[in-house]
Parts: structure tokens; C-alpha cells; sequence
């Protein structure tokens, strides 16, 4: 493996933009996007004739994020909108006949999600409703008879970046309208929360989500919008990074639809007074803490299941498991075991669940090939939903393990993506200042991952409430006279049964009370 220096890091991050980086404004036309003009004529005639207008969202940060967005247009335009977000748990996934049942308007339109909503889309013809569907997902074979369907992943839509998440989706298609009605509305003024839903739904940090997520990260800093505030405070930091909204804020955010309604996290967005918004977001953080207590037990559960009964795809299901972190509980077993996880909630005869993958294997596409156990699915190739009656799931389970034996094996081995060896003299505020030169980092613009081979473990002791976290003392070479800290999360070492240790880390700017330091985090051991 390369021993790296500094001028090696830096030409090696600038090599992941071959092109120049984009700037907002060379973000391409909202016009390009199939069916954005239509669906955009149709809006701006409701709003003249005064019609009833709805928006129908998702529980998840991305969902959430974009009713927000759509709620905040149309306070902008002084216009009423019907905002509906279904609840996980009383109305199942997006659009559908128990949600429609609610809603008394004369055109809907959705926000990350609709793309296979066939039968709602029926419904609203027979009610006479015109819907309009914005999506990012993969779009099934036969689209749902809707009035517009926007989504940059349906066939011939011209738009030329199609990795947008939903939140993206909705805020071009309203730069659309605002231009229709020639209203006076900042665009520019969501892009606080439009990098929340980038970062959390995991789009790549390339061309226009880079430059959309770098500019809302720093609006995050100075925005008056009482829920940046709130966010501002609890995280207590010169500079945001979009690893703080992917580990602190988003869980947060996702916690409310996880476990209760996601009406909890729109109304923190949406919130008028950073009174109102402290409100809500103490009631996430409290949400949050039981989501990860829900989630220990099951992974425990499922870990035990695992190891009795290992499989190329794991399928674990239990009646009881909480709908809410059967996904969360997916990425954990990913991460242990390095296959993709479905992990299914029972109850009584359904199970619904989710699936993580890792590497090459799309488990989109090994779902959708075994699709005949299913009632409902959907999803992309990393990341997927999914319904089937309870009595189906073994069977499912064996013919997805059938269709990954046509897989090469190393579509399995997990992208580590580990950029070399770093010298010990290296870690220091100066290589810290380069790697921060390159951020923000998340998908596709991963944080550099530096590899230790047989470092000596000189100290170690636990941390957290439960203890369950490590602080290491690292000799990283045998003929170093410094040593370095290193934090692992969720694992304990024992330094009299574990002297030497080998692991990838990353390099981190950690700030508390207002003191800076440079962190290194342990990201994987290497057993």
C-alpha cells in the first residue's frame, strides 16, 4: 500500500474532479426535466382559479425536507397548500387511497415519491383530481397515469444530472414556477435545508449536489430561519460539514417518522420562532435517543439470527421489531457481515422492511428479479423498500440467494476505498487544513480513509454513557517516538487481549467547549 505525504494527498483529492467544479449558476434548466412545464402550467392555473392545491411528502429526511421546501414556497406566494406527510405506521408508504381519502383538493402533487403509485394515480382520476408525481426513484416498468410525472429517471427526460434527490427535484420544479408567476422569491434562500436532504439521502458530492450543498452549508451559518438557528446552537461550531448533518442532524430529523410522525421534523423545519423550533427539536432528540435504544436490541437480535444462519443476502425478520429501524438495523448488519441486509418487521401475517446493499450488488435489482413473493417494493440499486406476506419469506429469501450466485464474487467486497499510509510526522493541523480544503465529503466524494498496519495499542479505555466506545493510544510504527488518539465507536478493546491492531481512520477537525483538535476516528478494524 502507497505511504502517502501531503502534496501526495492533495494531487490525489484533486484528481477525484477531473472537470472544473460547478457553480449554481451553471445548474441546468428545471425546464429540461421531463413534464416540468406542464406540470408547472398546471400549478400556475390552479393558483390564478383559486383551486385547492396539495402536496403529499415521505417520512424520511429527504420527504420531509422537500414538504418543507413546497410549505415555505407557498407561504412565500401567500397561496394555501394542503401539506400531508402519511404516517408510516396508519397509512404505509407515500401517495396512496388511505392518504387521498383525507385530502379534498383539485390538484396534488408529491415530493420524493409516486413513481409506482399506479392505483393512487387511478384514484385521482376517478375523483377528477389532477396529480402531479416529483420523484427521484427508479421508475417501474408501467409509470402511473398521472397528469405530469417528474422524475429524472424516467426514460427521455433531458435533464443532464440524474443523481438529484427528491428535495432537489421539487425546488427546480418551484424555481420553474416562481418564474411562471413572476414572483419575487430567493430560490437561493431554501438551500439550508435543500443540503440537509442532498447529504442525508446520500447523493453524490459531485457537480451540481457539491455546489448546492457547499453554498447551503455555509447559509446554514448565517440563515435566519429559526430551524438553522436551532441547528446552529446544538451543534456549536465555527463551520458546519456535512458529516455534522449526516451523523447529528439527519438522524434526528429521520427519527420523527421512524418512530412516531414525521409532522414532528416539518414542524421543526417550518417552525416560525426559534421558540417553537427548539420545542420540536427537543422532542426529536428525545425520539432519537429511543430510536437508538430500539435499534441496539434488534441488532443484537439480528446478529444472533445471522450468525446461525449466514446467507450471501441476509434476510432476518421478528415479529415485534419496530418498523421504524428495521433500516438502520440493515446497515448495521452490512456493516458486521459485508453482504447486503433485508431485515423484515412481522406483524401478524405482513412483514415490511428494508435493504441495504454494499459494493457492486444492486439490491434493487436482485429484489425486483424475485419480485413475484412480493406486494410491493421499490427503491435504487443501494437502498430499497419492501412488503410481502410473512409466509413468503423464506422462499423469497432462498430465491434472492439463488439469483446473487450469478454475481462475481467481488461485487461483495465493500468499497473501502483506503487512499494509503500515513507517516506519523504527517498527522497535523496542516494535512487537516488540506483534507478540509476538499469537503464537503459524502457519497462519491468519500472523507480519505488512511490505513494503520500492526499499530501498538500503548493505552485504551471505554467512554459513553454505556461505556461501549474506546479511546486508543496508537504507536503506528514500531520505530515512532509519538503517539496518536484514535476513537472507536461501538466496539471496546482490551489492550492486555488486543496488543497490536490494524484498522482504516479518518482525520477529523473535532471541536468542544470551544477548543479545537485534530481526531483521528477509527472507521474499521481489520481482524
Amino acid at each position: 500500500m502507497r505511504v502517502l505525504d501531503k502534496s501526495s494527498i492533495k494531487e490525489l483529492l484533486a484528481s477525484r474532479f477531473a472537470a472544473e467544479e460547478k457553480k449554481l449558476s451553471q445548474i441546468p434548466d428545471p425546464s429540461l426535466l421531463g413534464d416540468a412545464k406542464r406540470a408547472v402550467k398546471r400549478l400556475a392555473q390552479a393558483i390564478t382559479n383559486n383551486e385547492r392545491i396539495a402536496v403529499v411528502g415521505d417520512y424520511d429526511v429527504d420527504g420531509i425536507v422537500s414538504t418543507a421546501i413546497a410549505v415555505e414556497f407557498f407561504k412565500m406566494i401567500d397561496y394555501p397548500l394542503i401539506a400531508t406527510i402519511p404516517n408510516r405506521f396508519h397509512d404505509g408508504y407515500g401517495v396512496n387511497a388511505s392518504v387521498l381519502s383525507r385530502i379534498d383538493a383539485d390538484v396534488v402533487f408529491t415530493v420524493d415519491n409516486g413513481i409506482t403509485a399506479i392505483d393512487a394515480a387511478n384514484i385521482c382520476k376517478e375523483r377528477g383530481i389532477d396529480l402531479i408525481i416529483t420523484d427521484h426513484h427508479t421508475p417501474p416498468p408501467t409509470l402511473p397515469d398521472a397528469y405530469a410525472i417528474v422524475d429524472p429517471k424516467v426514460e427521455g427526460c433531458g435533464y443532464p444530472f440524474k443523481e438529484i434527490c427528491g428535495a432537489e427535484v421539487i425546488w427546480l420544479l418551484l424555481g420553474l414556477l416562481k418564474r411562471e408567476l413572476r414572483a419575487d422569491v430567493d430560490m437561493g434562500s431554501f438551500l439550508d435545508l435543500l443540503c440537509i436532504a442532498i447529504i442525508a439521502d446520500i447523493m453524490p458530492l459531485v457537480d451540481i449536489n457539491r455546489a448546492l450543498v457547499k453554498r447551503g452549508l455555509r447559509l446554514l451559518m448565517h440563515s435566519n430561519r429559526p430551524a438553522s438557528i436551532i441547528i446552529r446552537d446544538f451543534l456549536n461550531k465555527s463551520r458546519i460539514t456535512s458529516e455534522d448533518i449526516a451523523f447529528m442532524i439527519a438522524p434526528r430529523i429521520n427519527s420523527a417518522g421512524r418512530l412516531e410522525d414525521a409532522s414532528v421534523a416539518l414542524e421543526f423545519l417550518c417552525a416560525e420562532t426559534t421558540q417553537k423550533a427548539y420545542e420540536q427539536f427537543e422532542k426529536l432528540g428525545s425520539l432519537n435517543e429511543f430510536r437508538k435504544e430500539t435499534e441496539a436490541e434488534a441488532v443484537a437480535e439480528a446478529i444472533a439470527m445471522v450468525e446461525a444462519n449466514f446467507s450471501d443476502v441476509i434476510v432476518v425478520a421478528k415479529e415485534g421489531w419496530h418498523e421504524g429501524v428495521v433500516g438502520i438495523v440493515a446497515s448495521r448488519l452490512v456493516d458486521r457481515f459485508e453482504r447486503p441486509a433485508i431485515v423484515l418487521s412481522i406483524d401478524g401475517d405482513k412483514a415490511k422492511g428494508s435493504a441495504r446493499s454494499l459494493g457492486e450488488v444492486d439490491i434493487f435489482s436482485l429484489i425486483a428479479q424475485n419480485s413475484q413473493y412480493l406486494e410491493k417494493f421499490g427503491g435504487h440499486k443501494m437502498a430499497a423498500g419492501l412488503t410481502l406476506a410473512a409466509k413468503n419469506i423464506e422462499e423469497f429469501r432462498k430465491a434472492l440467494n439463488e439469483s446473487a450466485k450469478t454475481l462475481p464474487r467481488d461485487a461483495f467486497v465493500p468499497k473501502d476505498d483506503i487512499m494509503g499510509i500515513l507517516p506519523a510526522h504527517e498527522i497535523d493541523d496542516e494535512l487537516l487544513e488540506i483534507l478540509e480544503s476538499f469537503e464537503p465529503y459524502g457519497e462519491a466524494n468519500t472523507r480519505p480513509k488512511f490505513f494503520a498496519k500492526n499499530a501498538e495499542v500503548v493505552h485504551a479505555k471505554t467512554f459513553g454513557t454505556d461505556r461501549s466506545h474506546s479511546r486508543l493510544t496508537l504507536r503506528l510504527h514500531p520505530d515512532d517516538t509519538i503517539t496518536h488518539e484514535f476513537v472507536l465507536f461501538r466496539r471496546v478493546i482490551d489492550p492486555s487481549k488486543t496488543s497490536r491492531i490494524s484498522c482504516s481512520y479518518t482525520l477529523n477537525k473535532n471541536e468542544f467547549n470551544n477548543r479545537i483538535s485534530l481526531q483521528l476516528l477509527v472507521s474499521k478494524i481489520y481482524e
